[in-house]
């Protein structure tokens, strides 16, 4: 019987560290998605500005 033991808490053990990586996996993509969506946001600000549409850049024109 120990040897189905251990290997039933290495099983464990293995699901245990596959859930960890997956999580970490997931966070690591979750950063990078956010940050290229900040990027893109703040392009398109900027060209929103340079266009003369945005704020009051253009308004004592």
């Amino acid at each position: 019987m120990t040897p189905l033991t251990t290997a039933t808490v290495h099983l464990a053990m293995d699901s245990s560290e596959l859930a960890a990586h997956l999580l970490t996996d997931l966070v690591i993509k979750a950063v990078i998605v956010l940050a290229a969506v900040t990027v893109l946001a703040l392009g398109m600000v900027m060209l929103w500005r340079r266009a003369g549409k945005g704020g009051d850049r253009g308004a004592g024109r």
